[in-house]
């Protein structure tokens, strides 16, 4: 058995953005596993499961700022979360008019 390789979030580089129809949202409320309520902005709030990729290398809490990709199926009702912005990339969002303003 060999050692896993540990890769932190600061190595990921820069600031992932939305294209085509990803949307960004706020986690409002962790239901368990791997599913998370994500208040969009594109209106709807979506029940999202976290990628397998993503799960054990973010922690993801209530109020962070995350990408969310809407399924093809039930698109506004269900997505993947698959990535969580810092602190400091939120408010680049904020400041570029990516991401309108709510908490």
């Amino acid at each position: 058995m060999g050692k896993r390789k540990i890769i932190r979030e600061a190595d990921f580089g820069n600031v992932k953005l939305p294209v085509a129809n990803d949307v960004l949202g706020i986690a409002i409320q962790m239901l368990g596993n791997d599913r998370i309520r994500v208040k969009c902005q594109d209106g709807p709030i979506r029940l999202c499961r976290i990628r397998g990729k993503m799960k054990r290398r973010f922690w993801i809490r209530e109020g962070d700022i995350v990408l969310v990709s809407p399924w093809d199926f039930q698109s506004d009702k269900r997505g993947d979360i698959y990535w969580r912005y810092r602190r400091n990339e939120a408010e680049w969002l904020r400041n570029k008019g990516y991401l309108k303003v709510q908490r």
